[in-house]
């Protein structure tokens, strides 16, 4: 009988054994590094990009204080329009009036500190109103942080082209003369205008009267009409009506006479000092707690929106002048304007409300 035996493969000796455990090893190890190497080179290679489309992904919300339609909200969509052309994603005004923009300043002061909701606000809220309220729902000086100054807003006194003075001057000597029909209208009480003028009437001994209106439009009408002997707003609002022979202006704020107007002389040039600080200014706010790098980048991105010609051009033909300085410069003139306002709130008396 034939025994068939199975073949067997003869084992290998020790060292094949050994160097074949090791070739194994090794390859695997180097599979390894391959992939290692791979991944650091995409994440190097495309973290600017990657960081980029994150940041992008979720829209920017612009809040502002106002109804649509009014300078705060014009200035906002400009903004908003440029910010979507340079690159910078889906930008979003959201308008929350109420409460001379308070409402929209604690919506923002409430939400994430991520750069995604920022505030366009004025400076009265931070410069005037911590003066003239008792108590604000807001710390102006903690709650919210200052990235940027957009535009100063020049602002004038106007009145109907009908009535016989010309200019402050004029209109003083006439308030002497007529102390009983001395009225200012205001769309905001507690406002530069208000206290300015109140402050000039107590230098000249004229009771100058305020007369509140619920938004510049009503207020403008009784200007023209002669119903009330003069009104203080933003040259921005008021414009269209000077331009259209329904408006005489009688004198800007400030220092130095505003670009759009440089035919109307200043309240200082006239000898009323009142007025030096009644040129406020619009901001981009974002919350307290937003990293630096954070503010950086907010700063960065408004303050080349600013620099775009076609933007400013058309700022600049809302009534509005482009400053576009840092936020370091916002905190020095909140505190500067803030000073400058304190004596003329505490010889005024004045206290707000609401």
């Amino acid at each position: 009988m034939t025994v068939r035996r199975a073949a067997v493969s003869p084992a290998p000796n020790s060292s094949q054994a050994c160097l074949t455990a090791m070739t194994q090893a090794s390859r695997r190890k180097f599979s390894l590094s391959l992939l290692a190497m791979s991944a650091m080179a995409i994440a190097t290679a495309v973290p600017a990009g990657s960081a980029l489309a994150a940041d992008n992904a979720e829209p920017m919300h612009i809040i502002v204080g106002y109804a649509p339609g009014g300078a705060a909200d014009s200035l906002a969509r400009l903004y908003a329009e440029q910010l979507r052309q340079d690159g910078h994603g889906t930008v979003i005004v959201e308008n929350r009036p109420g409460a001379s923009a308070r409402l929209a300043l604690d919506y923002v002061k409430r939400s994430r500190p991520d750069g995604k909701t920022v505030f366009i606000g004025p400076s009265p809220l931070f410069t005037i109103f911590p003066l003239t309220y008792k108590k604000l729902s807001y710390d102006a000086d903690k709650d919210l942080v200052p990235a940027a100054v957009l535009t100063d807003v020049p602002t004038v006194v106007a009145a109907g082209v009908q009535q016989p003075y010309k200019n402050m001057k004029e209109y003083m000597d006439w308030a002497r003369r007529n102390p009983d029909k001395a009225s200012l209208g205001l769309a905001t009480i507690g406002s530069a205008g208000h206290l300015g003028t109140v402050a000039l009437g107590k230098s000249a001994g004229v009771a100058i009267t305020p007369a509140a209106y619920r938004g510049a439009s009503p207020m403008l009408v009784d200007v023209i009409s002669g119903n009330v002997s003069i009104g203080w707003d933003a040259v921005a609002s008021m414009m269209p009506l000077y331009k259209g022979g329904k408006l005489q202006f009688l004198g800007v704020s400030g220092t130095r006479r505003a670009k759009a107007l440089p035919e109307v002389p200043t309240m200082k040039e006239q000898g009323f000092s009142q007025y030096d600080y009644a040129t406020s200014w619009y901001g981009v706010f974002v919350p307290a707690g937003t990293q630096p790098d954070v503010l950086a980048r907010v700063e960065k991105m408004f303050l080349a929106a600013s620099a775009n010609p076609s933007t400013a051009a058309k700022l600049e033909a809302l009534g509005l002048e482009v400053v576009a300085r840092p936020g370091q410069e916002a905190r020095h003139r909140i505190q500067v304007e803030r000073a400058a306002w304190r004596p003329i709130v505490e010889a005024t008396g004045f206290v707000a409300e609401d």
